[in-house]
């Protein structure tokens, strides 16, 4: 019986014995399956930001530009990306059978996980994002919007703290500063909601606080950075008209 060599062996795996030898991918080919994964990265990123920017961003809109009140700006924002999330799911599941209950279970999904996490952010502030048990106590007296925009925040930064929300006249007096009648930390009139937050940038690095910063204003808030009493970074609803 003959003996079956090297040749034969790649005669039969059908390969060429000059190129069985595995060769490195060219620098260009590394460059452009970088730029690929970059981009898909990119993408999946972006894709799962735009829910949150949408409802704070539809939310906002409509109160300040349509004058819609604070809880019907909310259910407008919740709508909006609820419908987002179920043109997520139908484009993913698009192979699935039944569109009917595929729509429906999306609808009922997205919608309840949307309201809960509103609802969340809402009612309740961690202790680990509050300067003091006094920032808690007054987290309600703030505007809707503005609690769920905080509660959307902390999923990126963690470490997020709130230092300040509701002040009174004497506030100002013990800071040595002279009372501001048109502070929007003061609860407005229109809606009984303080319309502002400082949050702090002390200890934080002058990137992470211009990322924050820069995203806020994104949704569509008014920052200022200051130093007042400390470093911080103040954060309202502006004005309508």
């Amino acid at each position: 019986m003959d003996k079956i060599t090297q040749k034969d062996i790649d005669w039969l795996l059908n390969l060429d014995p000059a190129s069985s030898r595995t060769s490195a991918p060219s620098p260009q080919k590394k460059k452009r399956f970088g730029l690929r994964v970059s981009a898909a990265l990119f993408v999946i990123f972006g894709l799962i930001l735009l829910p949150f920017f949408l409802l704070i961003r539809t939310s906002l809109f409509l109160n300040v530009s349509w004058n819609w009140n604070a809880w019907l700006s909310l259910s407008g924002g919740i709508l909006v990306t609820v419908l987002l999330l179920v043109f997520y799911i139908l484009i993913f599941f698009r192979s699935f059978p039944n569109k009917k209950l595929l729509l429906k279970f999306s609808l009922a999904g997205t919608g309840f996980l949307v309201f809960t996490f509103c609802m969340y952010g809402v009612m309740y502030l961690s202790s680990v994002n509050a300067k003091s048990d006094e920032i808690r106590n007054v987290y309600r007296s703030m505007h809707p919007i503005l609690r769920v925009a905080v509660a959307t925040t902390t999923l990126a930064d963690g470490d997020l703290v709130i230092t300040d929300i509701s002040r009174a006249p004497e506030d100002y007096t013990a800071m040595g500063l002279p009372v501001n009648q048109r502070s929007l930390h003061f609860p407005q009139p229109e809606t009984g909601y303080v319309h502002a937050v400082d949050l702090r940038t002390m200890g934080h690095s002058g990137f992470r606080n211009f990322i924050l910063q820069y995203s806020l204003e994104v949704m569509g808030f008014y920052t200022l950075r200051h130093a007042g009493t400390a470093d911080h970074l103040h954060v309202s609803i502006p004005r309508a008209g």
